[in-house]
């Protein structure tokens, strides 16, 4: 894989960590700034929807823009938004610059997205995903506890500054890494494209299909995540300290699902599908049986950590190749996608928590939504995940060539 993908997956990291890291800094912000708990949680809420808007406008309002430019903007905005709101005293203030970082990391995220696909041949549009996705798997793994560790040392604001700096080394993986050029013709808009036609590739029946099984799968793998902590010291009745080790657990799942996916996302989706999304949901019945045994819950974290990634990151992977006729909107699909899933499963989950099922909620919820994928992918499998051809093998030219 050419070293920007790497590059690309700095910053990638850099916006995951704050993404989720927020959640475990809200008591604190709380009191520092004189809310409620439930009000300070709309910062994670409020920057889950500015993803949702924010991939398909920043990436129409890109068009036209340099790729390398808008990069380095995105990451600029993003960082800025965490120095003001490091330093501010105001709650709404710090809500506006969720807002901004939000619509930053959307773009970011869009056009990195639309950028990997070019930098690699047809048939490696998977494990070019898998480098940049990557960086938010780690980011669950080293990023999320780090930033609660800086939070409960220091103070939620260092956190902030943190994000901030590994801005630094993120645009300047931008700057070394992505061609000027990168992905523009002389005009400065991809070739062969408008915006009428872009938006009218999301009514393809494959598109479509592969961007609501992707939101599904998503919106899964949060419903329970989101709700980890409970799960842990509640019903399995470990300490508050186990909480950032279960967290860790399941990240390191996903990096490996993420890992995986890239090596058989390209030519081999139908076998992810088939055999990944049945194991998936039988893993989400075995959790919600036997989230009371600690070691059975630590094994099952990692195991459901792997395969959602897994079949998540490969169906995002075929967003982009179904969306390959929308070069400067197809990433934003994809984040959306994404989005939607994170913001749709934990809304979805958290209203079983007051039912007789209680924190095993949202664990149901995640097992009752890959049901209906599984039964929407299964029948449609051949359809939604066609066998590479021969002709998507042949060598194509490259950004970095």
């Amino acid at each position: 894989m050419p070293l920007p993908l790497y590059l690309l997956a700095v910053a990638v990291f850099a916006m995951s960590t704050s993404e989720f890291m927020l959640a475990g800094l809200v008591p604190d912000i709380a009191v520092s700034l004189d809310v409620s708990v439930g009000a300070a949680g709309l910062l994670t809420s409020t920057f889950a929807v500015g993803m949702i808007v924010g991939a398909p406008l920043m990436a129409v309002l890109a068009r036209r823009w340099p790729v390398r430019a808008s990069l380095l903007g995105f990451v600029f905005a993003f960082a800025v938004a965490h120095v003001v709101g490091a330093l501010t005293t105001s709650f709404a203030v710090l809500l506006v610059t969720r807002v901004i970082a939000a619509l930053a990391n959307a773009g970011f995220l869009a056009l990195a997205l639309s950028t990997a696909a070019t930098l690699v041949a047809t048939d490696q549009k998977g494990r070019a995903l898998a480098v940049l996705l990557s960086g938010t798997t780690v980011a669950t793994i080293v990023g999320v506890p780090g930033g609660a560790l800086l939070g409960a040392v220091l103070s939620w604001q260092a956190t902030f500054w943190a994000i901030a700096l590994l801005c630094l080394p993120a645009a300047f993986g931008v700057l070394k890494g992505i061609p000027v050029d990168a992905g523009e013709t002389p005009q400065g808009t991809p070739a062969g494209s408008s915006l009428r036609h872009e938006i009218a590739q999301l009514a393809m029946p494959r598109l479509a299909l592969v961007m609501l099984l992707g939101a599904l799968v998503n919106a899964a793998t949060f419903a329970t995540f989101t709700f980890l902590a409970p799960i842990v010291t509640d019903t399995a009745g470990l300490g508050e300290l186990w909480v950032s080790v279960v967290l860790v657990i399941f990240g390191a799942g996903s990096f490996v699902g993420v890992t995986l996916a890239g090596r058989l996302s390209d030519e081999r989706p139908g076998i992810v599908i088939a055999v990944g999304g049945p194991l998936l949901l039988l893993g989400w019945v075995a959790l919600a049986t036997l989230a009371a045994q600690p070691v059975a819950l630590l094994l099952l974290v990692f195991v459901q950590g792997t395969l959602s990634f897994a079949l998540g990151s490969t169906l995002i992977a075929r967003v982009l190749h179904e969306a390959a006729s929308a070069p400067t909107m197809g990433g934003s699909y994809a984040t959306a996608v994404l989005n939607i899933g994170a913001a749709g499963g934990p809304a979805v989950a958290a209203a079983t928590l007051g039912t007789n099922v209680g924190d095993l909620g949202p664990v149901w919820v995640s097992a009752s939504v890959t049901a209906v994928a599984m039964l929407v992918a299964l029948p449609l499998q051949r359809f939604i995940a066609p066998r590479v051809v021969q002709a998507m093998r042949r060598p194509t030219r490259t950004l970095v060539e």
